[in-house]
């Protein structure tokens, strides 16, 4: 089977399924991405650069659609040459949320195309205002609602599409409901396990599995993933427990929303707004996956807030580690956690909540351990790794089976998988 993937930055949500993929000797994947981007086991990357960036004489609304459209033509002649190379996959696998997808059938309209759908833009009921409870301007709501232009093109262009949760899915047009399936990237729960062993050392001092570690993991540190609110919650806890250390994840670029407007970073702006017993926090910044999963291994408490936005992958894999979670009550971890029974739910905006979760955790860790055993049956029923690889792959084979059944090919197709998934996913 011959299946191309497409994803501006390789390998993205695709980081186990196309190395997976590419294991079987009866595949031939290729990865068209961006340049500079790594490369998966066995994968044959392609790389393109989109011609130039939108004009400045674009209309502000239009500057994001233009970009997707630079990057569909620069994405197309990339398709061309392998084309007239030879290659025709059975099977083109994108992700659509940055116009890579859109021309694709034009250069190969045998292949069937799975789109990968992971967000669809509202201007109000979700992230768009939330973190600061501003009322959504008109000037905003134009700008947000126009975005979304490429995306309804991407779903009309697409054969059928994928979404991570139902949350993801929701968002999109009701009508386009059926053409989604939900089907998650997949959790390698073999990797990401409780580990009563686990050591950490940060800053000189080690920590280990038992202690009073308190954990908060994010791409960046900024609103969307409620940082603030964090790190106001961390000034109550170091105060009250003289023992507590707090690790922190992530970087200090803004990856969603708006970076502050004097050029601090939101962690600048926190320390100098609170009082820290800075040699019990740590910033680590973004780390190696086996520290990650160290860290959550050791975590006696784990913090994860988001407004109405994409779940990361990084509340999954700490619950697969065995993590009490404390969560924003918001749609997207409410879909995961359970209150009181896989984990606890707070209020996003509540500093003294999420402290007083975390020191009722931290006072009673016998009784956490069915939460935490909870937690990780929770991933293993819905998100483990090799269920959802076998659902990708089963769908994919359909497509592909269906396409043939079209075309007037007679024979059935399936596409081959039999190696062990290899790949490690990075916290998002």
């Amino acid at each position: 089977m011959k299946i191309a993937f497409v994803h501006q930055n390789c390998p993205g949500q695709f980081a186990y399924l196309a190395p997976f993929l590419a294991a079987d000797k009866n595949n031939e994947v290729v990865f068209i991405t961006q340049p500079g981007k790594p490369t998966p086991a066995g994968v044959r990357k392609v790389e393109y650069s989109p011609k130039r960036k939108p004009a400045e004489s674009t209309h502000h609304y239009l500057r994001l659609t233009e970009s997707g459209i630079l990057n569909g033509q620069a994405v197309a002649m990339k398709a061309v040459e392998l084309r007239d190379s030879g290659f025709y996959p059975d099977i083109v696998v994108a992700h659509m949320g940055w116009g890579e997808g859109l021309y694709l059938k034009e250069v190969w309209p045998q292949a069937p195309l799975l789109g990968y759908f992971e967000w669809f833009y509202h201007a109000r009921g979700a992230d768009v205002g939330f973190a600061d409870s501003k009322q959504v301007d008109l000037e905003t709501a134009c700008r947000i609602e126009t975005r979304n232009c490429m995306h309804l093109q991407s779903l009309t262009v697409a054969d059928h599409g994928i979404s991570p949760t139902h949350w993801q899915r929701l968002q999109h047009p009701v009508e386009f409901h059926k053409k989604i399936s939900i089907i998650h990237d997949g959790v390698n729960t073999e990797l990401l396990k409780p580990d009563a062993t686990a050591t950490i050392t940060v800053d000189g001092t080690e920590l280990k599995a038992g202690d009073e570690v308190i954990t908060y993991v994010a791409r960046n540190l900024e609103p969307y993933r409620g940082f603030p609110s964090f790190m106001k919650a961390v000034e109550i806890i170091l105060k009250r427990r003289p023992n507590a250390h707090v690790v922190v994840v992530g970087g200090d670029d803004v990856g969603y929303g708006s970076a502050p407007p004097d050029g601090k970073t939101y962690r600048q702006h926190a320390l100098e707004n609170g009082d820290f017993d800075m040699s019990r926090l740590h910033f680590l910044g973004r780390v190696p996956y086996a520290e990650f999963v160290r860290i959550l291994q050791v975590s006696a408490a784990h913090v994860y807030l988001t407004v109405p936005f994409v779940l990361s992958w990084s509340v999954l894999e700490a619950m697969s580690a065995g993590c009490v979670v404390i969560g924003s009550r918001t749609a997207p971890v409410a879909e995961v956690i359970e209150h009181e029974k896989n984990g606890l739910l707070v209020d996003f905006f509540s500093p003294e909540e999420i402290a007083d979760q975390v020191d009722r955790v931290l006072s009673h860790p016998d009784r956490m351990q069915v939460m935490r055993d909870a937690a990780r049956e929770t991933i293993l029923q819905r998100y483990d790794l090799k269920k959802c690889l076998h659902s990708q792959i089963q769908l994919m084979s359909q497509m592909v089976q269906f396409a043939r059944q079209k075309a007037g090919a007679p024979k059935k197709a399936k596409v081959a998988a039999t190696a062990e998934p290899q790949s490690e996913a990075a916290a998002q």
